[in-house]
């Protein structure tokens, strides 16, 4: 690939898990073009998350959808105009990292870039003369994102996620009342049914907790409200419930702080890796081979072997089997990455003096 491109354009126009584990990336694509414009094609909601990310993309271009991408309708008028849009603009390079290809390619090669990279669904041929790589099912999509740098021919630079904070996330945290290792984080939320936990357990882990003076947050997107609600209803004392009472700096914050999160295998389980938090990741129907977290030692993903996964389902049919994950076993884990943690609970949430989690834990 030629280095001297002066315009790339991204697609991935996906959700904040999959923008996080494309960092690796974009980050390599930066370091090997370091004076191109990068431009991201991505859903509504990230252009802020383009914006954080300014050391590595220059623009971001709100992606209209498109026949059989499911992550937004489509509008044919948005699309044309869009595509008008992007073609007068006459790319250098043009990037599908937004899936196999089967369908996003059939995007890219619209764009009328110079040249476009990305992958092709395994087992078919090789689109000619572009920078392609084969899909490789069940490969950790960090990995799966860095094979697209490999075709291009740019050194990597690192697999390490990151997300940078910005003044306003640390106000917002500090609005909130509580302080760095005083607590540990539950995400209890996820976007589909058959990727949750069930609130009840949920709700064990945090008396459980609570039963050892260890104070409990719960966190999730304004829509999952009714679930830590339930949490709250089961969980016997009432943990701090911030369920749609953050942004996403503040939510980043918030998991920045903590001991520990434990939460299902959604885009909190990757944003806890890009904070450098330890986390419990329960994870029910989801390919674990695929978003489990690099470092096994500091993230734990704890799955059923079952013949289902990973489930297409939106809700389980087949009773949910994969999440019969047991609180004893999410406790344990907890309380290993926890044991070697300072723990100073805040007055207002928790009375007691601060105390170090092994004590604490022996108690």
């Amino acid at each position: 690939m030629d280095a001297k491109v002066r315009s790339v354009l991204v697609l991935r126009a996906l959700d904040l898990g999959d923008m996080l584990c494309a960092v690796p990336a974009l980050r390599a694509l930066r370091r090997g073009y370091p004076e191109a414009w990068i431009a991201l094609a991505g859903l509504p909601w990230a252009g802020a998350f383009a914006e954080r990310y300014d050391h590595l993309i220059d623009e971001f271009i709100e992606f209209p959808g498109y026949p059989g991408l499911p992550e937004q309708p489509f509008d044919t008028r948005r699309w044309e105009a869009f595509l008008r849009a992007v073609r007068t603009r006459r790319f250098d390079l043009a990037i599908q990292l937004h899936g196999s290809g089967a369908i996003s390619n059939q995007v890219v090669s619209q764009f009328e870039a110079g040249t476009i990279a990305g992958w092709y669904p395994d087992g078919t041929h090789l689109p000619p003369a572009e920078a392609f790589t084969s899909w490789v099912e069940h490969l950790s999509e960090v990995e799966q994102c860095l094979r697209v740098i490999d075709a291009l021919r740019l050194q990597r630079a690192g697999t390490y996620l990151e997300f940078p904070s910005r003044p306003g996330d640390h106000q917002e945290f500090a609005s909130i009342g509580l302080g760095p290792n005083e607590y540990v984080v539950l995400h209890c939320g996820a976007k589909w049914p058959s990727r949750r936990w069930p609130a009840e357990s949920f709700a064990e882990l945090a008396r459980r907790l609570a039963s050892m003076r260890i104070p409990v947050v719960l966190t999730g997107v304004e829509a999952e409200r009714h679930i830590t609600a339930r949490v709250r209803e089961f969980a016997g004392e009432t943990p701090i419930d911030l369920a749609g009472e953050t942004s996403l700096g503040g939510f980043a914050e918030v998991l920045r702080n903590a001991a520990l999160v434990v939460t299902n295998d959604t885009g909190a389980s990757h944003l806890a890796v890009a904070v450098g938090t330890p986390s419990v990741v329960v994870a029910c129907g989801s390919d674990t081979a695929r978003w489990s977290p690099l470092d096994s030692r500091r993230h734990r993903t704890l799955a059923l072997p079952v013949a289902c996964r990973p489930c297409s389902f939106e809700s389980c049919p087949y009773g949910h089997e994969c999440a019969d994950i047991r609180v004893d076993v999410v406790e344990s884990h907890a309380l290993e990455l926890l044991d070697s943690t300072t723990f100073a609970p805040v007055s207002g949430i928790k009375k007691g003096p601060s105390v170090n989690f092994p004590r604490a834990l022996r108690s």
